[in-house]
């Protein structure tokens, strides 16, 4: 199932929520911070630098004031628990969008975000006019094994019928205990017969990598969010890519609609294409804020060229990656601007089942540049636009080939296709994927460069 997903979370960028990667983690000019920041680092006694920090009697009275009313004179009972929470949740909003309190379910959807794992169907799930829609099923799941497609649509759960009162009710229900059975109602798209699917919920792995090859000698590399996992993926899949297929003139990175996820991850994939210079930097009011990232030698492409696809939906750590590689010189930047989120979040645990995720410090690009509220503008802008193959009537000449009595290619071999060109094929990937097709045919420029570079000049 698709969830909310908190884009960037720095040391979520997580705390409580760094798991170990294979390769080897990105050393940093200052320490790491602990697994969890513990809660002593921000001292509820710590002695106050200036008199707007000291906590005003008036101020408490009047918070104390506005508690009585609310439990006296609100028009339904409030009890004292939810007075609370909602006190606390009011007080983190209202800092910044990122900051926010998390009670066992929050910490829950967070594990999830940031390891990819949870139990369910294995089903990506849109909200839509009060019913649930299909967006796809994940490869080898129970949604996947039973037939459910994109597309589809889930009228009944257990029979009870899905409506706009209770889709969210539905919706989680979707989730559950690994072995756990549940009955979908599925209307096939196209189809006016609902038929009932009785599915078992499993343990799901959502993979954020995927590659694969654009055309020989150009990879194309995918990645949805930056998960604890996604460095050591990206490594062991395109090493299996390249030894498959051969080593690249160059790829394309997709970060499009990527949300953001750790810190780590995303030091590490940046890591994985440069062999030198600074990553990233963070600068916060707490010591275990202060942090600089820098490359090791060992880029997987090996100095092939590099294009980058970044949009309005490119946010967070997927921001670090880019601002990186664009920094470093070692990436083009195709696209639109990015999110501009610009800022790290640390989940400071309050107790076994609740915390709190806070804005900690800002981070900076290999240039000094912070870009909180701005973002990343690429090298190369392109608008958001799809294209469609225009109709045209068909050519009775098109070459010397067609002309009657034409000399032949005394080269020419036997079943070969003059009009074999590469250009259909860039047609389809551009109809399918503009941004993409712009992309490579960029790619293939740098690396033909790359090539005239490298050959020596004739005498």
């Amino acid at each position: 199932m698709r969830f909310p997903i908190y884009s960037l979370c720095a040391l979520l960028l997580a705390a409580p929520f760094v798991h170990a990667q294979n390769a080897p983690a990105p050393a940093a000019s200052a320490p790491e911070p602990p697994t969890e920041l513990a809660p002593t680092h921000v001292r509820a006694n710590a002695p106050a630098k200036a008199t707007d920090n000291q906590v005003d009697l008036e101020d408490i009275r009047r918070f104390s004031r506005v508690y009585d009313i609310v439990r006296q004179a609100y028009v339904e009972p409030v009890g004292n628990h939810a007075l609370m929470k909602d006190a606390i949740t009011g007080m983190l909003a209202g800092l910044d969008p990122h900051s926010e309190y998390l009670d066992k379910e929050g910490l829950a959807q967070l594990d999830e975000d940031t390891t990819g794992q949870y139990s369910g169907l294995g089903i990506e799930v849109l909200q839509q006019d009060g019913g649930l829609l299909i967006v796809t099923p994940i490869d080898d799941t129970p949604a996947s094994r039973a037939g459910i497609k994109p597309g589809d649509s889930i009228v009944k759960i257990d029979g009870t019928l899905v409506d706009p009162q209770n889709v969210d009710d539905m919706f989680k229900k979707l989730r559950g205990k690994p072995g756990s059975k549940i009955t979908l109602t599925i209307l096939h798209k196209g189809s006016d017969n609902p038929v009932d699917m009785h599915l078992t919920r499993e343990n799901i792995a959502i993979t954020s990598v995927k590659v694969r090859q654009l055309e020989p000698g150009y990879d194309y590399i995918r990645i949805t969010q930056f998960q604890s996992d996604t460095a050591a993926d990206l490594e062991r899949k395109l090493a299996a890519l390249i030894a498959k297929d051969g080593a690249p003139k160059g790829a394309v990175l997709d970060l499009r609609n990527n949300p953001g996820g750790l810190l780590t991850a995303a030091v590490s994939v940046s890591d994985d294409f440069l062999n030198s210079g600074t990553i990233v930097t963070t600068r916060g009011r707490l010591a275990d804020a202060n942090m600089s990232f820098s490359a090791h030698p060992g880029d997987l492409l090996d100095g092939a060229p590099l294009v980058v696809l970044v949009n309005h939906g490119t946010a967070s750590a997927a921001e670090i990656v880019s601002g990186a590689l664009k920094d470093n010189h070692r990436a083009l930047l195709i696209g639109q601007r990015t999110f501009g989120k610009g800022v790290v979040q640390t989940v400071l645990p309050l107790d076994a089942d609740h915390a709190v995720k806070i804005t900690t410090a800002r981070y900076y690009t290999p240039n000094g540049t912070s870009i909180q509220a701005e973002g990343i503008r690429p090298d190369i802008p392109l608008a958001d636009l799809s294209v469609r193959k225009a109709d045209v009537a068909p050519e009775l000449i098109s070459s010397e080939a067609d002309l009657p009595n034409h000399l032949a290619n005394e080269n020419a071999k036997a079943g070969g296709n003059i009009n074999a060109d590469g250009s259909a094929a860039e047609g389809t990937l551009a109809t399918s994927d503009y941004a993409l097709a712009q992309a490579l045919n960029v790619l293939k420029g740098m690396a033909l460069g790359r090539g005239a570079a490298a050959t020596p000049a004739a005498k």
